[in-house]
């Protein structure tokens, strides 16, 4: 069925639509209430099928483009939203919006259930009453948790009361040592207050925390002294301070997006108690611009998809979008409260908008300015890309003599995105079987961490043409190279700035002169990986010389130890197996004392 017969042929319903191209790669995803209805409203059907007049350049770019359409039925417009949102993390088509900002937040939490409650700190919503909690905080939670440990004498440490005895907390003046009733519970109350009230006054934080570190400069602890400068300067740098305060105690979160040509900067401030407690921003870039209503129904419901212990009633947005209805009953229904979005007008809520542009140009004009785009975008030319690759992932392997074989995997995003690091315990003996593995598990976290924008195999093209087939059949829209090192006698070279490595892309090899900075971009991200992976291995190589000298202390021989490990393939499958399979291996002693190993541990 061709396109525009199949676009006659749509339902009446709910649902979600995918776009095409010529060669089967998805360009978009998107929602209707009606299927029939919103997918014919970007085309004219006379003289021939073409783009709608009325669309922006973006869209109308996007349908030129689209050979071919499929789409899936759902209940709702509600469930079509939900199903669109994880279509989109999971496959990323060109023309859709992909947000990466659904980290949890860390909160700080107090368990009043407690006769002496302390301070912690948490991601996930515990289940039990009297819980208070504070925040959410985009960074620096540790460091203002430890603040008010420096500054207020509450309990220290989590398990000193059971212990019923003062610790060395108590003769430093750091804790009333509540372990021996040195404090009543009315007392420690008092002071568990006063510590809370600053979890949402920073300034007044600070302002101890200053007056702290000059006391201990006075009395010569230059050490100690360092400390505390370095806590105020990372919670100076964790939120944005102003003089803005809600006349009311209220809570708000507040979504501010400025799109900047190819950029799109998204600004949130949490408001508790009518005070900005933390804020946190996410630039995103795309060769084919913006669109203001994809960007807030991409930041809101990746945001209250979260695990979020508290949830303010009010969302402030910059401007009105369309589907703000549906995308707040959406959000309402999630966090199982109702939740209204203002767009305000005057008064404190506008001004708070407005501060929230100040700091979105700035964050801009700094990114512009330490930016990597014009040399990514060199690569993209060079290279044929689809896509400019801001987001970069960088795949290796390591294994010594067939042993500890491990993969690893590094995120490149305008710097090394170490939290997004990933290693994998890898099964296959041969260097094609285990790129397989690799790439397929990474193919396998889509659903919950989406692809790049590029991936770079460290390999030949054969390696390439395999993980060309793997992420194909994922259904992502993802360009992938790989880059070979250069052989002397056989030997891989990974000589800084002096390798001839070579780079495979689906159409074309190239042989790039060393001192070629599109070359040494790539050859650093692919040396990031294989360091990455090393340092793995060496850590797995490490636990497994551990485990062959316990397996030893039991009398257990070197030409035993490698029949196990041959057989099992792994330690932990040793460790795992049945006394029966062990038995059969290696006879009953030595089963025996392998499962006593097991057993104490």
């Amino acid at each position: 069925m061709n396109l525009i017969d199949k676009i006659r042929d749509l339902p009446k319903s709910a649902g979600i639509y995918q776009f095409f191209d010529k060669d089967n790669k998805l360009l978009y995803i998107g929602k209707a209430k009606v299927l029939k209805n919103r997918v014919k409203s970007y085309f004219k059907f006379t003289p021939t099928l073409s783009p709608s007049p009325n669309l922006s350049a973006r869209i109308y770019n996007m349908i030129q483009n689209t050979s071919s359409l499929e789409y899936i039925v759902v209940e709702n417009e509600h469930d079509a939203l939900i199903l669109e949102n994880s279509l989109i993390k999971q496959l990323k088509p060109k023309y859709n919006i992909l947000l990466r900002d659904d980290k949890t937040y860390p909160y700080i939490y107090v368990d009043l259930n407690q006769d002496f409650p302390r301070l912690e700190i948490t991601r996930k919503v515990i289940t039990k009453a009297k819980i208070k909690y504070y925040g959410p905080f985009s960074t620096s939670a540790k460091d203002i948790l430890d603040s008010i440990y420096e500054i207020f004498p509450l309990v220290q440490k989590k398990g000193s009361l059971k212990n019923k005895k003062a610790c060395l907390f108590y003769q430093i003046n750091r804790c009333k040592a509540p372990c021996e009733g040195k404090i009543s519970k009315e007392e420690y109350k008092e002071i568990l207050d006063q510590a809370m009230s600053m979890l949402h006054d920073k300034k007044e934080l600070i302002k101890c925390l200053t007056k702290k570190m000059q006391s201990y400069s006075d009395r010569l602890l230059f050490e100690e002294a360092l400390i505390l400068r370095d806590r105020i300067e990372r919670i100076k740098k964790s939120t944005i301070f102003t003089s803005i305060d809600i006349a009311k105690n209220e809570d708000l979160d507040l979504f501010y997006t400025l799109i900047q040509d190819t950029k799109a900067c998204l600004v949130k401030l949490f408001i508790r108690d009518g005070k900005i407690i933390s804020s946190s921003h996410n630039i995103t870039k795309s060769d084919n611009g913006f669109d203001i209503d994809e960007l807030y129904k991409r930041a809101l419901l990746e945001h209250y998809s979260l695990d979020l212990p508290t949830v303010a009633k009010s969302v402030i947005l910059n401007e009105e979008f369309s589907e703000m209805e549906l995308v707040c009953k959406t959000v309402s229904k999630r966090v199982g409260k109702r939740i209204n979005f203002i767009v305000p007008k005057k008064g404190d809520k506008k001004n708070l908008l407005n501060l929230a542009k100040k700091n979105a140009l700035e964050l801009l004009r700094v990114d512009d300015k330490k930016s990597d785009d014009n040399l990514l975008v060199q690569i993209k030319e060079l290279l044929n890309l689809d896509k400019t690759p801001f987001i970069v992932e960088a795949y290796d392997n390591s294994h010594m003599q067939g042993s500890g074989i491990v993969g690893a995997m590094i995120k490149w995003s305008g710097k090394f995105i170490k939290s997004e690091y990933r290693h994998y315990n890898l099964s296959h003996k041969d260097e094609y079987s285990q790129m397989r593995e690799l790439i397929q598990k990474r193919c396998d976290s889509f659903y919950k961490n989406p692809p790049p924008d590029l991936m770079i195999i460290d390999g030949g093209d054969t390696l390439l043409q395999l993980a060309l087939k793997i992420v194909k059949q994922s259904g992502a829209f993802v360009d992938i190279i790989a880059i070979s090192k250069e052989k002397k006698d056989l030997k891989s070279i990974r000589a800084k700035g002096g390798a001839h490595d070579i780079l495979y892309t689906k159409d074309e090899i190239f042989k790039l002169p060393p001192n070629d900075k599109r070359l040494q971009f790539i050859q650093k991200l692919r040396d990031e990986a294989h360091r990455f992976a090393l340092k793995f291995h060496q850590k797995q190589k490490l636990k497994a010389d551990t485990q062959i000298k316990l397996l030893e202390q039991k009398g257990i021989a070197e030409a035993t130890i490698k029949k196990l490990i041959l057989y099992f393939e792994t330690f932990e499958n040793v460790q795992n197996a049945s006394f029966e399979e062990l038995n059969a291996v290696v006879g009953t002693k030595i089963a025996k004392s392998i499962k006593s190993m097991k057993e104490k541990e």
